[in-house]
């Protein structure tokens, strides 16, 4: 039984391919099997390489529309930042609307404080 829902690797496409081109030089090739037969062979490789360039122009336009989001996101990200830098000038870093837009308020951060040092006894 064949597991389908794995890819083949490139090794052994290479080598159906190169068996697929040796079997063309073979003027008297002839059978009984519709499966192996050089029309269904030519049906099947042209079937190939039509999917594989459709899953190349495909992830290519995926790869395209990633680096879009990308770009989009990093744009929105940097926008809101500097909204928030302008909220924070124009009204105060302890203001309601700074803490709003998602800024903590001065008021509101906890102040460092030092660690006690223990002394360990032995």
């Amino acid at each position: 039984m064949q597991n389908t829902n794995r890819r083949l690797t490139l090794p052994i496409i290479d080598q159906d391919i190169n068996s697929f081109h040796g079997l063309q030089t073979i003027t008297d090739y002839q059978t009984s099997r519709d499966d192996a037969s050089t029309s269904k062979l030519e049906e099947s490789y042209q079937a190939m390489l039509n999917a594989q360039k459709a899953e190349v122009e495909k992830q290519t336009l995926y790869r395209a529309a990633s680096d879009a989001a990308r770009l989009a996101e990093w744009e929105f990200h940097n926008t809101v930042l500097a909204m928030k830098e302008v909220v924070r000038g124009q009204y105060g870093s302890d203001s309601d609307q700074a803490q709003a837009v998602g800024l903590k308020k001065k008021s509101e951060r906890k102040r460092p404080s030092r660690k006690k040092l223990v002394e360990v006894t032995s």
